[in-house]
């Protein structure tokens, strides 16, 4: 499922009032099949869109009521990641006034940033075996991914 939406303003006559109307909407995808855990899918995707730039700090984020209707997941998964992340300090919930992206995210060590990219590897290997791949041959393409990229460290 995807769900998009971005922070848009417009005014809007309405019985000759103007109105302020906004639509507000992040982009965020999650993909039950994968393998990775709905929770952690969405936590990895706001991380990737604060490092990104596409998120900045201060900005709103959807309700965990509003991601889980347009993802179609429980309000519970979506509360979930939103609880890791606020731990984490990448996010900062107000009670009743909405959650936000943190002031300061902070630069993540080289620990996390394997945890971070963990279910990816899973994914990679979980989808080789499952087409009878020889290890070789799935680190052969990962490798061949990082050469297209042409980032070397």
């Amino acid at each position: 499922m995807l769900f998009f939406c971005s922070l848009t303003f417009e005014y809007a006559a309405l019985d000759s009032l103007r109105v302020l109307v906004y639509s507000y909407s992040m982009l965020f995808h999650v993909n039950p099949s994968s393998g990775v855990p709905i929770y952690l899918q969405i936590e990895t995707q706001v991380k990737n869109a604060i490092a990104a730039g596409a998120l900045k700090a201060e900005q709103a984020l959807p309700s965990v009521r509003k991601l889980a209707a347009e993802l179609g997941i429980n309000p519970n998964t979506a509360a979930r990641a939103y609880q890791n992340l606020e731990r984490d300090g990448i996010i900062s919930a107000v009670p009743g006034g909405g959650t936000y992206v943190a002031d300061s995210v902070p630069r993540f060590l080289k620990s996390e940033k394997l945890r971070r990219l963990q279910p990816y590897a899973r994914q990679i290997a979980v989808e080789g075996v499952q087409l009878c791949l020889a290890d070789e041959d799935i680190l052969k393409t990962v490798q061949e991914e990082l050469d297209r990229l042409g980032v070397h460290k």
